[in-house]
């Protein structure tokens, strides 16, 4: 029986974090209303169980309610945070809380009725939806307090944890809920005189909980989604003001940064940012190269095949030049078919070599996906080898790039590395 109870419950989670997450995952298709209407409904039947149904599990006597749904809820908008920001997840918070205001308000006023049995022997329980619209109050009190307190910590043990996602989910999750457990046993015991057995049971449930869904989270990130995503590094004073409007500013500056067709920045961002990226190389004595990157006979494939599959080429080698950027490496479009790749903390050598295997790759992947095959010629030079400003070192690159293409193409030219 005990084990079938821990089977069942983790089923509950697996279901509830599976149809959540693909909500939340959904949002910008279906609304994020969707996922709150999801979230609240599970509230009211959250708070039913916790007040009368219980299982027999190893570590004592806990209920569903608590242990999965209340423990995913929070979970939940720590999540809706991370993905959208401290307004957006205030809203399910607020309308948790003056929904319940409203049903213990109603059930107030309804409670004064003359009632009349339509089915003999069912009376309406008025008294407990009473007690159950002040537990829920109290629960989203309660609630209120841990959302702020998550989110809070998840920003906090940012710089302690770095960019071990899991890990900080779920210390955060197992502190706050640690709290909320002595919160809500505290109501539970003065409403319905809850033994002691119930609040140790249900705190190490609410922790087994917590790490299941934490390794539900993590499980998601390796296979559904890109981890860089979820990563913030926000000051404590954005969690609840700022953050919104900055945090959707620098969204809204990205795109505009960004060419619509291929994904990587444009010329204007080049424009803008590539000479201090420069000045910042020269500076710090930090070796800066460039690569010209342009795709042989791009007319021709245009010409054969339509200007449809063109895109799709040009797509197909943006995303390949884009996978295998470093960390310090910054792409751009240049224009038509020509790409600019700069390269900081990278020496002539060692962007002539890089510029080698993305022309093997490119080629490569041409024969096995794209409709002929396509190759692209290079042309490198380098800060301050090649001069001091971008002008200059563009042209020296534009220049050994006219040269790869005059020697055959489907190859590189760079700087003469001395022996």
């Amino acid at each position: 029986m005990i084990a079938s109870n821990v089977l069942l419950l983790i089923v509950q989670a697996a279901v509830y974090f599976t149809v959540m997450m693909a909500l939340l995952r959904s949002r910008r298709s279906i609304g994020i209303g969707v996922f709150m209407c999801a979230l609240g409904v599970m509230h009211f039947l959250e708070t039913y169980l916790s007040s009368v149904f219980y299982i027999q599990l190893p570590f004592g006597i806990v209920s569903p309610g608590s242990t999965v749904l209340f423990t995913g809820k929070l979970l939940m908008i720590l999540l809706l945070y991370i993905r959208e920001d401290a307004l957006v997840a205030r809203q399910p918070i607020y309308g948790l809380l003056i929904g319940n205001l409203l049903l213990v308000c109603l059930v107030m006023i309804l409670r004064n009725h003359d009632t009349v049995s339509v089915v003999e022997g069912r009376l309406p329980d008025i008294a407990f939806i009473d007690d159950l619209g002040w537990l829920m109050v109290w629960g989203t009190l309660l609630l209120f307090i841990d959302a702020i307190a998550i989110i809070v910590l998840y920003e906090r043990f940012g710089d302690a944890f770095g960019r071990h996602l899991g890990w900080r989910f779920l210390v955060c999750g197992a502190i706050v809920l640690t709290l909320d457990q002595v919160g809500f046993y505290i109501a539970l015991h003065a409403v319905y005189g809850t033994p002691f057995s119930v609040f140790l049971g249900g705190w190490a449930a609410k922790m087994a909980a917590t790490l299941v869904f934490t390794g539900f989270f993590v499980t998601y990130l390796k296979f559904f989604d890109d981890e860089k995503k979820w990563f913030t590094a926000r000051p404590f004073k954005d969690v609840f003001n700022v953050l919104t409007f900055r945090e959707r500013y620098f969204d809204l500056l990205d795109e505009t940064s960004r060419d619509h067709l291929t994904g990587v920045e444009h010329r204007r961002s080049y424009d803008l940012n590539a000479p201090k990226i420069l000045q910042d190389c020269l500076d710090q004595s930090r070796p800066l190269t460039m690569l010209v990157i342009d795709i042989d006979h791009f007319k021709s494939v245009n010409d054969r095949h339509g200007h449809q599959v063109g895109d799709e080429v040009l797509k197909a080698i943006a995303g390949l030049l884009r996978d295998n950027l470093r960390s310090g490496d910054y792409l751009y479009r240049f224009g038509g078919e020509e790409f600019v790749l700069l390269c900081d903390r990278l020496p002539a050598e060692g962007a002539v070599s890089m510029a080698e295997r993305l022309c093997k790759l490119i080629k490569r992947y041409s024969l096995m996906y794209l409709p002929e095959k396509v190759t692209v010629s290079i042309g490198v030079a380098g800060a301050p080898e090649d001069g001091s400003s971008l002008a200059e070192i563009f042209q020296k690159a534009d220049l050994r790039l006219y040269e790869a293409k005059n020697t055959g193409r489907d190859r590189v030219c760079g700087p003469v590395i001395a022996d």
